[in-house]
């Protein structure tokens, strides 16, 4: 599939190349924030057949990702990149959209793999009626999932057939998350991330404070809870309330305080960070614009700054260095394996 498939883009690069390539993105990011000389960790790489989550195109039968810059489909049977459990899936969905017509000729599938088992989001333009309910549900049974949902156009997912409770553990505490909530792409990627952010906040005395921004399912949050108190902030309210339960269920109400909040449109203002230590940020793909604006002048003595996104990183990083902040060192973190994205953990200092 490579070639035309719009995931990958440098299958052919030999290992070292490729090491190079990947850590070059984050250097020329950094050069262009003005940080040519920042160290640069050795790249974290990335395994095939590793990715736990995917956006599936479905598009007359074919299953799949789009072309790149094309609503095309390509059908991918045989991916390097994605779990086997989540291929084999694709290859029963490939049955399924044959013959459910709700599906139509369009319609998208987002599996997340969860440690009960396959949590999956079916899209379609219209509600389907009982019997295609019933064959949904039939579809969840042979294939043995842990949970189904059907969404309509741009509606919120609700649940056509759960078996089992949805539930994965982040650092060692059971979440049960909401369907299609962000997981990152791979286990591995997510222990190093947190691996790399708690090394960046070591000087930090136990109990410290610490702002987890775009907190999500607590992916960082219950990481940082084993030495620190958190006080979590994120945008969407349903992963804000499954990490709310899940902290309360694990006994841990007392360390980690969750607010729900949009901080792209209201973001953590210096004042209400004074008490705080530390802030850790990982924002989605277009980055935290408006919080690092305020992060700028933050009281706090450090910043970690989870970045999937290079462009952003050095927008939000000129952003960060108007105020004096300066990244000690950055952490290259390979989930997106053969593709142009990084993932990357930044701490700054002032």
């Amino acid at each position: 599939h490579f070639g035309p498939c719009g995931g990958c883009a440098v299958q052919h690069l030999g290992a070292d190349a490729y090491r190079r390539w990947k850590t070059g993105l984050l250097a020329e990011a950094l050069r262009r924030a003005g940080f040519a000389d920042t160290p640069i960790d050795p790249l974290v790489p990335a395994a095939p057949a590793t990715r736990r989550r995917a956006d599936l195109a479905l598009r007359n039968g074919a299953v799949g990702f789009h072309e790149r810059a094309s609503r095309r489909v390509v059908d991918a049977p045989g991916c390097r990149v994605l779990d086997p459990p989540i291929l084999t899936l694709a290859q029963r969905l490939r049955g399924l959209a044959r013959g459910v017509a709700c599906l139509g000729p369009e319609a998208e599938a987002q599996v997340n793999l969860l440690d009960t088992g396959a949590d999956l989001v079916l899209r379609g333009a219209r509600e389907p009626d009982l019997a295609e309910r019933e064959r949904l549900a039939a579809f969840a049974e042979a294939a043995d999932l842990a949970r189904l949902c059907w969404a309509t156009g741009a509606a919120a997912p609700m649940p056509v057939a759960i078996r089992r409770a949805p539930s994965i553990a982040v650092a060692g505490v059971a979440v049960e998350p909401p369907p299609g909530a962000f997981l990152q792409a791979t286990a591995a990627g997510e222990a190093a991330i947190g691996e790399a952010v708690l090394a960046a906040l070591a000087d930090l005395p136990e109990d410290a404070l610490v702002a987890d921004l775009y907190a999500g399912i607590g992916t960082l949050t219950f990481r940082l809870a084993r030495r620190f108190r958190v006080r979590a902030a994120e945008g969407a309210a349903e992963a804000a309330a499954a990490l709310r339960r899940a902290a309360n269920a694990a006994g841990l109400a007392a360390r980690i305080a969750v607010e729900t909040r949009d901080l792209a449109a209201r973001p953590l203002l210096p004042a209400e960070l004074r008490g705080s230590d530390a802030v850790v940020l990982d924002p989605p793909r277009d980055g935290a614009r408006a919080q690092c604006a305020a992060l700028a002048q933050a009281p706090v003595q450090r910043i970690v700054y989870v970045s999937c996104n290079p462009a952003a990183l050095a927008r939000d990083a000129r952003i960060l260095a108007a105020g004096g902040w300066r990244p000690m060192r950055a952490t290259p973190i390979d989930q997106f394996l053969w593709s142009g994205h990084l993932e990357c953990v930044v701490p700054f200092s002032r």
